[in-house]
């Protein structure tokens, strides 16, 4: 069975691109040659034919993730669904599985079945839970054990797959010799890592990539190549560690290309607001324009409780200098396992930071809703606002917190609303 970028090269417009030519309101034609270059993809397994594909990278709406997933101090797969069902209701484009506990399988496959969207997942946490139940340590996981998990991900259906190919051998020994402050924050990072330098071997994924394209391509999941150096404070960002994984993961794209399967770049983690454009430019140019799946970035390190306000900040920075698809924080971030609203909140604020990024990289066609927005609040007319809001609900709750006046303004203003004072002069003057 072909991929979406060998159809792509051969000239051939599926299904798939004129549905998100459609969604995004551009000519198939240029996504399909933008999915053959490689500056988009389609995250869709070609098991799932139901699942709506999503387009993510050039010239597209900027995209959100937003993860879910078991954890040993709280399994409950009900909760993970419910979780995700919020993500979507809330606007999410994706959803990831990031199941450390219970029956992974199961949650995958539930998931799969629940949520019409883009279901990820990182095959290397079930690869090395698996190996510490049944071998006792992390480090004894086989090669075959890693890509048996990887295949059985591909078959269930799973569209893209976070893949640490980067993590090599040279990367993990000088690490020892020339510590970070933070070391690797990664956990499938932290998990290979350990696994090199306990075998004395090259990572497996690195090493049989070629193994990793085959399976890609009968599946046509996407490959996330991910960030397992990246900076796990800002202290630490920009360093040669994650630059040099960065090359790596820019070489492992050509290849990807070269083989028909559909690549993207995760990063950059931590990072200082003056140093994001510079490093997005970087990604955009060592991986010839491969979209770009940011976590964040996290641009300060003392607001727990409130890191999905400071990943949306990052989010908007990276957005505006090239990034294509934010992944959630929630406000659990660094402190724990997020609830249902912590989901909710971590979608509609990682929401809002694409969309003003949109503002500004896709011009008319995003702003649509914000001038209804705009000639909503100048005619007074709430319910459009509220329609027009990204979360009507928690709008119309604060607009009632106080019951409104006769006056037709909020509780803000009341009588005095500039609005209203400035209508009322101006239809006296029309008077004389």
């Amino acid at each position: 069975m072909t991929t979406q970028m060998k159809a792509a090269k051969e000239g051939r417009v599926t299904e798939e691109m004129k549905t998100i030519a459609m969604e995004e309101d551009e000519p198939p034609e240029k996504i399909r040659q933008r999915i053959a270059r490689g500056t988009v993809i389609i995250t869709r397994n070609n098991r799932r034919e139901e699942a709506h594909p999503i387009g993510i990278g050039e010239g597209l709406r900027t995209k959100v993730n937003a993860n879910v997933g078991t954890s040993m101090d709280l399994c409950d797969i009900n909760l993970e669904i419910e979780k995700a069902r919020i993500a979507v209701k809330y606007g999410a484009d994706t959803v990831m599985d990031l199941s450390t506990a219970g029956s992974i399988d199961d949650v995958r496959r539930r998931l799969l079945e629940e949520v019409n969207l883009p279901v990820g997942t990182v095959p290397i946490y079930q690869a090395a839970i698996e190996a510490m139940s049944k071998k006792g340590s992390i480090v004894s996981m086989s090669e075959d054990d890693i890509f048996n998990v990887i295949e059985k991900h591909a078959k269930d259906g799973v569209d893209f797959m976070t893949i640490h190919c980067g993590v090599t051998r040279e990367i993990v020994e000088k690490i020892s010799k020339y510590p970070r402050l933070m070391g690797i924050v990664s956990r499938g990072g932290t998990f290979l890592a350990a696994w090199i330098l306990h075998n004395n071997k090259e990572n497996p994924l690195y090493s049989n990539f070629d193994y990793l394209l085959e399976m890609a391509a009968e599946y046509d999941f996407a490959l996330s190549l991910g960030d397992g150096l990246r900076p796990g404070c800002i202290f630490d960002a920009s360093d040669w560690f994650q630059i040099r994984e960065l090359l790596t993961i820019g070489e492992l794209v050509d290849e990807a290309r070269n083989a028909g399967v559909q690549a993207m770049v995760e990063g950059p983690g931590h990072m200082p607001l003056d140093q994001i454009s510079v490093n997005v430019k970087l990604e955009k140019a060592v991986c010839r324009g491969a979209p770009f799946y940011v976590l964040g970035p996290v641009v300060t390190e003392i607001a727990p409780g409130y890191d999905h306000i400071v990943g949306a900040i990052g989010g908007a920075m990276a957005g505006l200098a090239g990034a294509d698809f934010l992944c959630y924080l929630t406000p659990s971030e660094h402190l724990g396992l997020p609830s249902i609203e912590d989901v909710k909140e971590g979608v509609i604020v990682t929401k809002v930071a694409a969309h003003v990024v949109d503002i500004v990289k896709l011009g008319e066609k995003a702003r649509i809703r914000d001038l209804e927005m705009a000639k909503a609040r100048a005619q007074l007319d709430w319910d459009k606002q509220f329609r027009n809001s990204i979360d009507p609900e928690k709008a119309v709750s604060i607009y009632t917190r106080v019951e409104p006046k006769s006056s037709g303004a909020c509780s803000m203003c009341s009588n005095f609303c500039a609005i209203k004072i400035l209508k009322e002069a101006l239809k006296t003057r029309e008077c004389f």
